[in-house]
């Protein structure tokens, strides 16, 4: 496609025939396994022509006092409350933009794409109490109450 090429693995069991510009997947037989892999091959060709015309994007926010993220060469830095800041290489095919306080994670391999999204999340998933952390954009997170609000003295 216009954004680059990818490459599926063909499961077994599973013919594939291409015609002009279509593609046909045919079951060898109908054993339940066969099945699974003929819909798990429909799933990974689509996705590989999806990536290649469109491509894929992932975006996170970064919710925290002086939590900060910055693109540095070939790593992505993120300063994120510890003593040192976390550097994260970017691996090859993604390209991460960051501007304020989100990051964008786009590339034409889907499952690339939301396994760096992933990865980058792990660093500081948010906690339930401030919120402070990285989330994935329009991700809820369920909030608890600190202990103080949640007793009741009687004296």
């Amino acid at each position: 496609g216009p954004k680059g090429s990818l490459l599926v693995p063909k499961m077994d069991k599973v013919e594939i025939t291409i015609s002009g510009n279509q593609i046909n997947l045919q079951p060898a037989d109908l054993l339940q396994q066969t099945r699974m892999n003929w819909g798990t091959m429909w799933s990974l060709i689509n996705n590989a022509l999806e990536g290649v015309t469109k491509e894929f994007s992932k975006s996170l926010e970064i919710e925290g006092i002086g939590f900060k993220a910055a693109v540095e060469g070939k790593d992505l830095v993120l300063k994120i409350g510890f003593s040192h800041p976390v550097r994260l290489p970017i691996p090859e095919g993604i390209k991460i933009t960051v501007e304020k306080n989100e990051i964008v994670v786009s590339g034409i391999d889907r499952k690339l794409v939301g396994q760096t999204a992933s990865d980058i999340r792990k660093q500081k998933k948010p906690e339930p109490y401030l919120g402070k952390g990285i989330r994935y954009k329009g991700e809820v997170i369920r909030r608890k109450t600190g202990k103080k609000a949640g007793t009741v003295t009687t004296k």
